[in-house]
């Protein structure tokens, strides 16, 4: 992640000529401190960068030095934005081709000693996407998706819902938020006429529309994004919970990692009680297998089925 960030560093430098440290902290959202290691870092491999102080101070490039940014075009130039943003697509795809031919441009600018850092990094550095169990999720023609953003053209999509149901409608894409590995896309529904959020893995067909959209006056993608994930959150909080409380060892205390934990009190050195929200009893009795492990305390419904279960699986190894 910091070679992106040096990257896009070193491209706002060149973009604006002369930027001051608050500004690329606040740009990346690091420390003043954490941009100056930075700038050491680039002047390091031998890139010319200058740091001078004052009203009239603040860092650039040498005159006549550049990073290739004059050579790249616009669609190179979004891409670095996107890296540089952490925003990495899947491989294999039309958009992690561009981005490595555009990674390809700017090697070409750099020195030999630069050009062998870099080798090691690729040699030392490997980024695994595969989840060790199930398949990763893929966002189908994500080109399309990005280009309905981009150039604020519609989209015809098919969206498949969380329950399974897939619904046909036309939307407006007006950006998009990526959160961990998850992309979600906040547009305009004709269909419900509202803004919505839409999980980038649920729509599995878009078509791209030739016509353009202009996006609302005002609008902005992180406070709409900040205000419905509260939003959420207060929905979450109050919606009917399902306690189960569990006894569980300390050294197994992973396993309740899938759900959700409401509170957790130390028994003695090796047990501690958990307190876990399995939503309600039927899935409760369906995910009982996840905690097997421990002793389900209350509620006795539960208890009685989990003690069943076990009874069952007893009798299979008496046969």
């Amino acid at each position: 992640m910091r070679v992106h960030r040096l990257i896009s560093i070193l491209l706002l430098i060149e973009s604006r000529g002369k930027v001051k440290a608050k500004e690329i902290a606040q740009k990346f959202e690091i420390s003043e401190r954490t941009v100056y290691r930075d700038i050491d870092a680039l002047c390091e491999a031998g890139i010319p960068v200058v740091t001078t102080t004052g009203p009239n101070g603040g860092i650039y490039l040498i005159d006549e030095y550049t990073v290739g940014l004059k050579n790249f075009n616009e669609e190179d130039i979004l891409n670095m934005h996107l890296i540089g943003k952490g925003i990495k697509p899947d491989k294999n795809t039309d958009m992690a081709l561009k981005i490595n031919n555009t990674l390809l441009k700017l090697q070409k600018k750099t020195s030999l000693k630069q050009r062998e850092r870099i080798n090691i990094i690729e040699q030392r550095f490997y980024f695994d996407e595969k989840p060790w169990w199930g398949n990763a999720s893929r966002i189908k023609n994500v080109n399309n998706i990005l280009n309905g953003v981009f150039k604020s053209k519609p989209l015809n999509i098919k969206y498949k819902k969380f329950s399974g149901e897939i619904s046909e409608r036309k939307i407006l894409p007006y950006g998009i938020v990526v959160k961990k590995d998850e992309w979600y896309l906040i547009a305009y529904c004709t269909k419900s006429k509202d803004i919505r959020t839409f999980k980038c893995e649920r729509i599995i067909e878009d078509v791209l529309q030739e016509e353009n959209f202009t996006m609302p006056k005002g609008f902005s993608i992180i406070e709409y994004w900040n205000t419905s994930k509260k939003r959420f959150k207060d929905m979450c909080e109050q919606r009917e919970i399902y306690p189960v409380v569990v006894k569980v060892k300390k050294d197994k205390i992973c396993t309740l990692n899938f759900f959700e934990v409401i509170s957790k009190k130390h028994i003695d050195d090796e047990y501690i009680e958990v307190t876990i929200d399995m939503k309600n009893s039927e899935y409760a009795k369906n995910n009982i297998s996840m905690i097997i492990s421990c002793e389900i305390l209350s509620p006795i419904e539960i208890r009685m089925f989990a003690k069943n279960e076990i009874k069952n699986i007893l009798l299979l190894y008496e046969k």
